[in-house]
């Protein structure tokens, strides 16, 4: 059984939008956190360390 995680950075007031992750065979898995039963995406390990570097450096902002 897969351990899905929220960032100690999210709100606690339960209305916040959460990303939860969980470490799966070889992947990182997420989903909404609010539909837990909804879609899930896996990625690579390192395909996922690349997403948060570019999320981390602002490549995914909106203009």
């Amino acid at each position: 059984m897969s351990v899905w995680r929220k960032s100690s950075h999210s709100g606690t007031s339960g209305n916040s939008d959460c990303v939860e992750v969980a470490d799966l065979v070889g992947t990182i898995g997420m989903r909404d956190s609010k539909d837990p039963h909804g879609p899930k995406i896996a990625l690579p390990t390192a395909s996922f360390r690349e997403l948060l570097a570019d999320i981390k450096r602002g490549a995914h902002d909106a203009a």
